[in-house]
């Protein structure tokens, strides 16, 4: 049988050499994915191998850099036995209420604020300036004018998170607005849509990608504000851990609390990437998106 049929005189494809297509595509993309494993496997024991190595033979001082074996020894320590401040599973836990709240209620006030601006001009004009100067304020600062007012608890951590994590979201929520397609809005507004109708079938959906992008950043900074309130002053948390670690240069310690925020970041990346697959499955993804990067 011949693999290929004529239709007024045009040869058409069959649905076996379609399948095989695609079969093979997916093969290279598993293949590719392996390779990049692989790769990122190798790097991590090319890196923690040479360090390990490096402290061994002397040639970097253990003593100011540490070593992954006395990093792997704190943590079974801290398991066993906790900190000074109660259980390592209590202390990440406090970091990680103080993160994810203060990550939502960024994520939240930086949607509405650049959804709302990036459709009102003469609000964005007007509120612009102060919003320039307040990003332009070191967050050390910040983090101390809430340690100050609201004490060592949980709401200036939260306060802290929620501002580094509300300009990362609002500047790509106000770009996102900027970026949807005109024609789109005013073919709605001849159908008769309301202007909260628009917002939320129009500009939503189109400005999502750009704030889900803003996700992956904002997680990350969120971490960081909480760390740094804890820094600036708490009872309980990784970023307390760490600064006791580094009063009694125990370099090993920093480096244990250090891996465990990669953890927790990288868990939060992979959700992310979850949801953004799940809100934007009716978007082109790029080569990068389809390879899992």
């Amino acid at each position: 049988m011949s693999a290929v049929s004529v239709n007024d005189g045009f040869p058409l494809a069959t649905a076996p050499a379609e399948t095989e297509i695609a079969t093979r595509a997916g093969q290279q993309a598993r293949k590719r994915r392996l390779h990049m494993w692989a790769a990122r496997l190798g790097l991590l024991v090319v890196v923690v191998g040479g360090w390990q190595l490096l402290t061994n033979l002397k040639i970097v001082d253990p003593f100011f850099f540490g070593q992954p074996t006395g990093i792997v020894k704190q943590l079974q320590d801290w398991v066993a036995h906790g900190t000074q401040y109660g259980s390592i599973w209590l202390q990440i836990w406090v970091t990680m209420k103080e993160a994810l709240l203060g990550f939502v209620y960024g994520v939240a006030a930086g949607v509405i604020a650049g959804v709302l601006l990036g459709q009102i001009p003469f609000l964005a004009d007007v509120l612009g300036p102060y919003i320039k100067v307040v990003n332009a304020v070191p967050r050390i600062v910040l983090g101390s004018i809430f340690t100050v007012a609201f004490g060592l608890g949980t709401l200036p951590k939260v306060l802290l998170a929620a501002v580094l994590v509300f300009f990362v979201v609002f500047f790509n929520a106000f770009q996102g607005v900027h970026e949807v397609d005109r024609n789109l809005v005013n073919n709605a507004r001849v159908l008769g849509a309301s202007r909260m109708q628009i917002t939320r079938h129009v500009v939503l959906p189109s400005a999502l990608t750009w704030i889900i992008a803003s996700l992956h950043v904002a997680f990350g900074f969120a971490i960081i504000g909480a760390i740094v309130g804890e820094f600036l002053g708490a009872q309980k948390g990784l970023g307390l851990v760490i600064a006791n670690a580094q009063n009694n240069f125990n370099p090993d310690g920093v480096f244990a609390a250090m891996l465990i925020i990669a953890i927790i970041a990288l868990t939060a990346e992979g959700i992310i990437g979850q949801l953004e697959r799940r809100l934007l499955a009716w978007h082109p993804r790029t080569g990068s998106q389809a390879a899992g990067i």
